[in-house]
């Protein structure tokens, strides 16, 4: 994701200062030292940088500190907040006042403008909307093909017209439009912002007088995305960002510039290629992940959305009575597997950044695959009782899932660590 090596380079530095009794200035200035080289390497813009140093550096050496709390901890909190402040400080809703709402997306061509679109509409369609998508980007053959295809996917009707103008497209669009609750409309980029592209945009906004603009800006793209994203606002009334690829940058500070420059909202990050991956941006669990604190409310909702919450309360049941079996470990691991790849999950997790970092996604899959086909393998009462699995059913097992005796081997053992922690527990529990 986005921040890891500036959330790596941050935790050093606030371990480095855990255990002083008191913060002096020389500790504060090198602190300061190391955030700076930090945010430079992980693409921050000046302004940002010493917006945020200055302000630190001014509480800093003005803090209180408490009996009950280290002056490290004190630090990142005057850190964290300034954060927060520059990030947006609440989370910022797509707000829509007439019928049907219209929303514009706008963005250079790279930017990952139309499928983001098409993400944004599977979102609010899942809401309950009835939504239309509009393909006005014509200076693309191939835009208007792939919009079709994300509508068709994510089941949302795409109004397109070719041999036309993206505004009369669009003045089409809003009369076929009129009984639906939504309408999303993709423009045409450029390779780069010109009067041409930036004259149909306004045309287009003066005809559809849009309640939303969303700047569609590459998260990898670096310092550009600053001029960028105030060329389109110069002639746009442009009311949110949207930072794609989110997950692919290391750096990523170029969305703090970006955020912080503009004052434009970021309303959410694209996480990924596939359709569900776009998430809203809430500034302070963003805050919180840069500084290595996780993000335990996101992992919270990610359980709760892709996990089959009966299932799992089931098996918790019986686990807590010391019940644990083969059927239990299977139904866990199914779970953890539908929320994504495990070093995203730990990135979410408290002090886990770095670890998150050393976790082979491929070879963490192919592990639970392998554990899932050998349980499946079994006999239902192989399942509920594993001591009755001997050499002949352990060969047998290991046939029918493409494994080893060896693996099937260290799957029981596995499981009976895990059953004896089960049991001690429920013991536990029950006093």
């Amino acid at each position: 994701m986005a921040f890891d090596n500036l959330t790596n380079r941050l935790q050093d530095t606030f371990r480095n200062m855990t255990g002083k009794g008191k913060l002096s200035e020389k500790n504060i200035t090198d602190a300061l030292s190391e955030i700076r080289i930090s945010l430079l390497e992980a693409d921050v813009s000046l302004d940002v940088i010493n917006e945020l140093l200055e302000h630190t550096r001014s509480e800093a050496l003005g803090m209180k500190v408490t009996r009950d709390v280290e002056p490290s901890q004190m630090f990142v909190k005057i850190v964290n907040d300034k954060l927060i402040e520059i990030l947006g400080e609440e989370k910022s809703e797509l707000n829509f006042n007439q019928k049907p709402g219209i929303l514009m997306m706008v963005g250079l061509q790279g930017s990952g403008k139309t499928t983001t679109i098409a993400k944004i509409a599977n979102k609010l369609n899942k809401e309950g909307k009835k939504v239309l998508l509009v393909a006005a980007d014509l200076a693309r053959p191939a835009a208007i093909e792939q919009l079709k295809i994300l509508g068709t996917q994510i089941g949302v009707e795409v109004f397109a017209q070719e041999n036309s103008t993206p505004v009369e497209v669009v003045k089409n669009a809003l009369a076929h439009g009129k009984d639906f609750d939504l309408i999303l409309i993709d423009t045409a980029g450029r390779l780069q912002i010109d009067d041409a592209l930036m004259q149909q945009l306004v045309d287009i906004q003066a005809l559809t007088k849009p309640d939303e603009i969303l700047l569609s800006v590459d998260a990898m793209s670096g310092q550009d995305v600053i001029h960028v994203a105030n060329g389109f606002k110069e002639k746009l009334n442009i009311t949110g960002l949207v930072a794609t690829k989110f997950d692919g940058d290391s750096r990523g500070g170029s969305i703090l510039s970006v955020r912080y420059m503009t004052q434009v909202p970021v309303k959410f990050v694209g996480v990924g290629e596939g359709i569900e991956e776009l998430d809203e941006f809430y500034p302070d669990r963003t805050a919180s992940r840069i500084l290595g604190m996780g993000d335990i409310v996101s992992l919270v909702e990610k359980a709760q959305e892709k996990m089959d919450i009966e299932a799992s309360e089931r098996s918790a049941e019986r686990m807590m009575k010391g019940q644990f079996t083969l059927d239990d470990m299977l139904i866990q691991l199914q779970q953890v597997s539908k929320m994504g790849p495990l070093s995203g999950l730990m990135k979410m997790m408290p002090g886990a950044n770095q670890l998150a970092g050393q976790i082979d996604d491929a070879d963490a899959s192919s592990t639970m695959k392998k554990t899932e086909a050998m349980i499946l393998s079994m006999t239902p009462e192989e399942r509920n009782d594993p001591k009755i699995i001997r050499s002949t059913r352990k060969r047998r097992i290991a046939e029918g899932s493409g494994t080893s005796t060896t693996d099937v081997n260290r799957l029981l053992s596995q499981y009976e660590k895990m059953q004896k922690q089960m049991k001690m527990l429920s013991r536990f529990m029950g006093k």
